[in-house]
């Protein structure tokens, strides 16, 4: 019977390429009536870059993202304090890739229409509610615009991918409210702006109140041959500020942060002129919600961002949406369509991204960048002087065991999702009965 997937975001789309590849169908509901490329920028870490590679998209990806060489984090003064290789540098078998959000999920989706079907991807269908019958589960959907009744459709489990601000998160966690924010404002946007050290390096400079991070996301130039590089500029606030609703779309006002940053030019990048010179930017209050302690309810599960929104910190946010995606299906070609997959899939990936979602709660990797702050605020001649070399590697591999991408570890790792038996025919079969 046919998985019934809420949302055409990262989890969405990519649970729906897995369950083809094992030979589930699936159909797929997103809330807006045409899916557009929005955003701005995103990392796939290695991890997530395996899963998306097993799914045959490296072409696809490679035609347009980056494959990041390094991360390297810097003081307010553009000093650096750390820089470790990524992706194949590192040692990964995979790269890291650093893409434009909107670009990859396009690329996504049309891999979803071409193998699952185009009517397969229903837009303007918003879940309204859902209700479990004999055999399975009965969905009901509404145009969000007009609330015109859109009918019921039927399948076997309904899987929540549908964001942050997830329609059935909301009704199984009626009490939960909003998001929590966390007194710090993102500013996003992109540039067509000068390469910087190797070209393909991930920065991040300052400390937990002013923070910058860029990076470049495009194979794609200006005119001029200049990169297109995805900024972040952060400032910390006042728990009293009144903040505007978390929205990706809301358009930044540059008088509103800029001014934060005039000072940082540094002999390596100008910051100011990156963000001066913006095609689009966009205000998004850093928020995220806490940890559950579960996720799935009879024939319904939660997924992405609408199971455990974090911080985008660590460049996770997107990768642990994917391997969700994987372990489901996995747990679905194992057990089948069923509740007991879903329970096997929460298992493994609930307390993970439980302790993720935390640890980002502490700036994850990026507490370097304030230990430095407190401890040389007027700036340091070499950064030993300000942390040891264990303390800069020990905070580094605590993240990459935490998130699950250690070299060694990855490398050796079996594929989440292994090929599945095959029919007589030539056709995936289920390991268990739906």
């Amino acid at each position: 019977m046919t998985v019934l997937i809420a949302g055409a975001g990262m989890g969405g789309l990519t649970l729906a390429l897995s369950l083809h590849q094992i030979g589930v169908p699936c159909r797929v509901f997103e809330s807006v009536r045409e899916i557009k490329a929005l955003g701005v920028g995103i990392n796939i870490l290695p991890h997530a870059g395996r899963e998306l590679m097993e799914l045959g998209l490296e072409e696809a990806i490679d035609a347009t993202a980056i494959r990041t060489k390094e991360l390297a984090y810097f003081s307010k003064h553009g000093k650096q304090i750390w820089s470790e290789p990524r992706g194949l540098e590192a040692g990964y078998r995979w790269p890291q890739f650093s893409i434009h959000r909107g670009e990859l999920q396009m690329i996504l989706l049309d891999a979803a229409r071409e193998r699952i079907g185009a009517e397969n991807i229903l837009t303007g269908h918003h879940l309204a509610d859902w209700k479990e019958t004999t055999s399975g589960i009965r969905a009901r959907f509404v145009d969000k615009e007009t609330g015109k009744d859109l009918g019921t459709h039927e399948g076997s489990i309904l899987i929540a991918a549908d964001g942050i601000h997830s329609t059935i998160r909301g009704k199984l966690f009626p009490h939960e409210g909003p998001p929590i924010w966390n007194g710090r404002i993102l500013w996003r946007g992109v540039t067509y702006g000068e390469p910087y050290l190797s070209g393909r390096t991930m920065i991040m400079a300052g400390y937990q109140a002013l923070k910058f991070v860029c990076y470049p996301i495009s194979k794609q130039a200006s005119a001029s041959g200049r990169p297109m590089i995805n900024w972040i500029a952060e400032r910390e606030f006042d728990p009293n500020y009144q903040w505007r609703r978390e929205d990706y779309n809301r358009e930044a006002k540059l008088e509103e942060f800029l001014p934060w940053f005039e000072s940082w030019k540094f002999d390596w990048l100008d910051v100011p002129s990156l963000i001066r010179n913006a095609e689009y930017a966009y205000e998004f209050p850093l928020v995220d919600r806490d940890p559950l302690d579960r996720w799935t309810f009879g024939r319904v599960t939660l997924i992405g961002d609408a199971a455990h929104p974090m911080y985008p910190i660590g460049s996770n946010g997107a990768s642990q949406a994917i391997l969700d995606a994987r372990v489901l299906a996995r747990e679905i070609l194992s057990h089948g369509a069923t509740e007991a997959a879903m329970f096997a899939y929460e298992a493994e990936r609930r307390p993970a991204t439980s302790d993720l979602v935390l640890l980002n709660r502490r700036n994850g990797p990026e507490q370097v960048m304030q230990m430095v702050e407190e401890r040389a605020p007027d700036g340091f001649s070499v950064v030993t002087e300000v942390l040891s070399q264990q303390e800069l590697e020990g905070i580094a591999n605590n993240y990459k065991r935490v998130a699950g991408f250690q070299v060694e570890a990855l490398n050796a790792k079996p594929p989440i999702v292994p090929a599945p038996p095959v029919s007589a025919r030539g056709r995936p079969t289920l390991r268990a009965a739906e």
